[in-house]
């Protein structure tokens, strides 16, 4: 009896700390780093979406998008993300860029398959913009780990401009601002390199037509 009396006390000190732990670290904790996250970073805490001119939600600054037809082709008035492997492999029209499934191709840089792909995609990439294949940017032909990054190189953006600037009708100067505008540095002054945010590049452009994407 007498063991069997401090096996229940035992049994009964253990549940004590399981629902008082539940309390503190699965409801009070979580609640606390919340409610943190709302005050001080509110914007980034609930997905850095962005927004158009009437106030819509139309994504977020952290994801890509890619800016296509129903047929899959690029849409000129619009800056391009990087070529992901994010989509639906059953779908041949899915463009990429799809958060149901993020992820990267797994392919090696030695398999003659990417090695083909990037060649079709140097190839266009040169067509759609008309400047010589040996300038095409690496990011412009190779996509991300995670298929779902909505930055491009400055140089990309830049090669991009005076299509998109043609095909809204815009000064050319008036885009490389807006690329300016929507360029960020190395993450803490020196990780990585400078990128410009496709989505909402996009965005402002639309912003400055009176259009929604």
């Amino acid at each position: 009896m007498k063991n069997a009396g401090a096996a229940l006390r035992r049994h009964i000190a253990a549940i004590r700390a399981m629902l008082v732990f539940t309390v503190v670290l699965g409801i009070a904790y979580p609640l606390l780093i919340t409610g943190i996250a709302q005050l001080a970073l509110k914007d980034k805490a609930n997905g850095s979406l962005v927004k158009d001119a009437s106030g819509r939600v139309v994504g977020s600054s952290l994801l890509c998008q890619q800016y296509v037809d129903r047929d899959g082709n690029a849409l000129p008035q619009y800056f391009q993300a990087r070529p992901s492997n994010a989509s639906d492999s059953s779908n041949p029209k899915d463009p990429g860029c799809d958060y149901a499934w993020s992820g990267g191709s797994n392919r090696g840089t030695t398999d003659p398959t990417l090695k083909e792909t990037i060649r079709a995609r140097i190839d266009a990439y040169a067509r759609a913009y008309n400047v010589d294949p040996a300038k095409v940017p690496e990011d412009a032909v190779t996509a991300s780990g995670s298929g779902e990054d909505p930055g491009i190189s400055v140089a990309n953006a830049d090669l991009q401009a005076p299509s998109v600037a043609r095909a809204r009708g815009l000064n050319v100067t008036t885009v490389q601002q807006l690329i300016k505008e929507n360029t960020h540095g190395r993450a803490l002054g020196f990780l990585g390199e400078q990128y410009v945010d496709v989505v909402t590049l996009d965005l402002d452009l639309d912003k400055r037509a009176g259009a929604s994407p």
